[in-house]
């Protein structure tokens, strides 16, 4: 391969949000390649052995906290985020829009010179099919997504303090499973054993996910990358598999997967929407945890979106190693140890 290997040095990364699947599998991959790696999350994880990893239980609008914990570091994967759609929109502007702040700042006294902003493809959905497009810019403006608004308010932020001295690359995972995986995985197969599994419209819509392996290698891929002038500084990238599938395959596989029955109730996608927009307002008044659907997530479900994976193949020296079909068979595999 010609093209440019961007890593030479070993680095003391500072890593935020390393708690979920995909940070906490970032972290972990920096360690076992070399690096050493200072974690910040909400609370310590018990499984972390190795003397080349440090935690701190640290919450990211603490600014001295976060700035402390990042003495000495080379480069920043900021992961950390509120996500979901409960709680309000002061709750996920301090975590995702000041946290972020915060972390620029740590960047800037420190001087640290490199910084991957881990984003969502959402921060650029306006509603319509996307069909192998690359990454457009972020917009603004929605009222009643808090957590796609305030990341794209975040992600503009994070790319606009991209400059001489730091270079910052923002990366949208799209869709992200795996063993382990408690959000998209554990939500279909929970959903799937209570009989509460929805599919919006015909379920046909051809959409991008992207495996846990693939996704980890990407955000390190984009580490090494990144710089202060380089190729990548000051853009965004859609990550995932580049194997786009029917939502109806997506869920079916991963139910599969699990041992559990495939019977999801069809609701048209209009009456999906009309039913989110209810939920969003009267869920909260009456529950605490995440309503069955929203109008965001209904666009999402009856939506084609898959991705042009070319610029991040190319500008991040990336590729992903782990199919669909073989993330698949691994995935049961897991399943069949729990």
């Amino acid at each position: 391969d010609a093209r440019q290997t961007f890593r030479i040095t070993a680095m003391k990364v500072l890593v935020t949000g390393a708690g979920s699947l995909l940070l906490g599998g970032v972290a972990q991959a920096l360690v076992e390649r070399g690096d050493e790696v200072v974690c910040v999350q909400r609370r310590k994880l018990v499984t972390a052995h190795s003397t080349s990893l440090t935690q701190y239980g640290v919450d990211i609008r603490d600014r001295e906290a976060l700035t402390a914990a990042a003495v000495g570091c080379d480069a920043i994967i900021h992961g950390a985020a509120r996500v979901g759609v409960m709680g309000s929109w002061e709750d996920f502007y301090s975590t995702n829009v000041d946290g972020t702040i915060n972390i620029l700042r740590a960047a800037t006294e420190h001087r640290i010179s490199k910084l991957v902003y881990v984003s969502t493809p959402s921060v650029a959905h306006v509603g319509h099919a996307i069909e192998g497009d690359v990454a457009t810019p972020a917009t603004t403006g929605r009222k009643h997504a808090h957590y796609a608004e305030s990341k794209a308010q975040a992600e503009i932020l994070a790319l606009l303090a991209n400059s001489a001295e730091l270079g910052v690359v923002a990366i949208r995972p799209h869709l992200v499973w795996g063993p382990g995986d408690t959000q998209l995985v554990g939500r279909i197969v929970e959903r799937a054993r209570q009989g509460r599994l929805v599919m919006v419209g015909s379920g046909h819509a051809l959409v991008d996910s992207t495996y846990i392996d693939n996704a980890v290698s990407a955000h390190i891929a984009a580490l090494d990358a990144v710089a202060p002038g380089s190729r990548c500084a000051g853009k965004a990238y859609v990550i995932s598999n580049g194997e786009p599938r029917t939502v109806n395959e997506l869920m079916s596989r991963i139910c599969l997967a699990a041992g559990v029955e495939f019977l999801p109730k069809h609701i048209p996608a209009v009456i999906a929407r009309n039913i989110g927009s209810v939920l969003e307002r009267v869920w909260p008044l009456i529950r605490k945890d995440e309503p069955p659907i929203t109008r965001f997530v209904a666009e999402q479900l009856g939506t084609a979106h898959w991705f042009d994976q070319r610029p991040a193949q190319e500008d991040l020296n990336w590729k992903r190693e782990v199919t669909l079909d073989e993330g698949f068979a691994r995935l049961a595999a897991w399943f069949q140890t729990q």
